[in-house]
């Protein structure tokens, strides 16, 4: 478990706020997103009595082609749309509420496999004792992403939440991390941005003035990013004790 603070002299007292992403940042997104493909797939194979192989296809093509349609916005992740259009490309009309079964059918599954990473909720804990504002910066529309932090049971930590649909853009636009800073009332320098994606994250968080905290998986340690964050680590474990150190 490392931490590596590459820019020192940005982390020589507390900041005022930290500002979080959601997917891959607080929880494991790849093992949940799996498992609710998995159920989605086994479902439309029976109800639309086709092969699972061809429906998981066709998704791919369909996520492809909404993502290219409408990039950059909060709609461009949503899998309503994906599973809309994927039934429309398997020569289908469009059906409305198998479309909404398959999706809720998904989200429950996703939900019900998400786990919050290690020290999350003791930093948060911490954080909260300190005085020191939270919010969030997600992409994907609010809904979905409200739910999110309901099921972990996190709501109460966090001051502020900003998605992208409510920003207009996704990350790395200024648009979300600029309403984030107006919502807390904050200088850019006050605030730490702790992501796990070094374009939307780190490179958004930089272009507007942030402290920026890369977390990446422990397969990544050895890896070189030509994009550098002012720290990077990959437990909060480090965090936690790096921010019991640090000036008020």
């Amino acid at each position: 478990m490392t931490l590596k603070l590459i820019n020192d002299q940005k982390f020589k007292r507390l900041p005022k706020a930290i500002i979080f992403d959601t997917d891959n940042t607080l929880y494991s997104y790849a093992p949940a997103n799996e498992l609710a493909l998995k159920s989605v797939f086994t479902k439309a194979e029976i109800l639309l009595d086709i092969n699972r192989n061809l429906f998981e296809e066709k998704f791919k093509e369909a996520r492809i082609e909404i993502k290219k349609r409408i990039s950059n916005q909060a709609s461009s992740h949503s899998r309503l749309l994906y599973i809309q259009r994927t039934i429309e490309l398997l020569g289908f009309k469009t059906q409305l509420l198998l479309t909404l079964d398959l999706e809720q059918t998904y989200w429950r599954t996703f939900l019900q496999s998400c786990n919050l990473f290690p020290n999350v909720r003791e930093l948060l804990d911490k954080l909260n004792n300190l005085n020191i504002q939270t919010a969030i910066i997600t992409d994907l529309n609010s809904q979905i992403q409200f739910r999110k932090i309901i099921f972990f049971g996190l709501e109460q930590y966090f001051d502020y939440v900003v998605t992208s649909e409510e920003a207009g853009s996704d990350k790395p636009s200024k648009a979300p991390f600029e309403l984030a800073l107006k919502k807390l009332d904050l200088l850019p320098n006050e605030c730490w941005m702790i992501g796990d994606n070094l374009n939307a994250d780190i490179i958004g968080g930089k272009n507007c003035g942030l402290t920026t905290l890369y977390k990446y998986e422990s397969k990544d340690e050895s890896k070189i990013y030509k994009i550098i964050p002012d720290a990077s680590f990959n437990d909060y474990s480090k965090i936690l004790n790096l921010i019991k150190k640090m000036k008020v």
